[in-house]
């Protein structure tokens, strides 16, 4: 009995030599480790979420911006015929187009200085400012593209008598496809390197073409419309 007490206590004196822990130190060594991995992660976390929302802010902003100087037209599109490409019986070409435009949400306002005056009077179109045009139309068919025509513009109703479309302000664009000289006289000829009318070209009957209005923020106002088979003087193409 007393042998078997003693091999007890030798065993488990060899025990407790051979017992291994952990040390406060090498326990702050690894809180502290996993502090820093939490806190590193948490910032990655934290940036990409910031990041995220941002974007989405600057897209929110943009969609906000383009809706407020977005243009739409009122009533139809007219065209006016000129005196050019003559067909027997009658003049068979427009020279004129015109539609209404205002503002679709009470937004940014649209600058409609044009480069362009025309006289009523007398029947003349001339060129004014270079350049002043802040809104560019571009026209475009099968056969002739102009990325900048001429056009002017003339504020109907209410006003405030500026050149800016304002919410509430209407006003109708006239795009030239031809030059008027005097009242009734229509020119096909390019001066220079004039490239704001379609010279040569004719927009006839059956003729399909398109219309892009572009204002300096907002959204470009498509038009698309074809000609009939029989050109009045007056053309109401809806």
């Amino acid at each position: 009995m007393l042998k078997r007490i003693l091999t007890h206590k030798r065993y488990f004196k060899h025990i407790s030599k051979d017992q291994k822990g952990i040390t406060g130190l090498e326990t702050a060594i690894i809180l502290i480790a996993f502090v820093v991995v939490a806190a590193v992660f948490a910032y990655t976390v934290l940036s990409a979420g910031l990041f995220s929302t941002q974007k989405s802010q600057e897209a929110v902003y943009a969609g906000l911006k383009e809706t407020q100087g977005t243009l739409e037209i009122l009533g139809g599109v007219v065209g006016y015929r000129d005196s050019l490409n003559p067909q027997p019986g009658l003049p068979g070409s427009l020279g004129r187009i015109d539609f209404t435009i205002a503002l679709a949400t009470d937004g940014t306002s649209v600058d409609l200085t044009p480069a362009f005056t025309y006289n009523s009077g007398a029947g003349t179109l001339s060129a004014g400012v270079t350049g002043a045009n802040r809104l560019q139309i571009a026209f475009n068919d099968q056969d002739t593209t102009i990325s900048d025509c001429a056009w002017t513009a003339r504020f109907i109703g209410k006003q405030n008598g500026d050149t800016m479309l304002d919410p509430g302000e209407k006003a109708i664009v006239s795009v030239w496809l031809h030059r008027e000289v005097t009242t009734g006289s229509w020119t096909n000829t390019l001066a220079g390197s004039e490239t704001h009318f379609i010279g040569s070209d004719y927009v006839d009957t059956y003729h399909t073409f398109t219309l892009e209005v572009k204002p300096t923020s907002g959204a470009t106002l498509t038009i698309q419309r074809t000609t009939p088979a029989y050109l009045d003087a007056i053309v109401d193409m809806h």
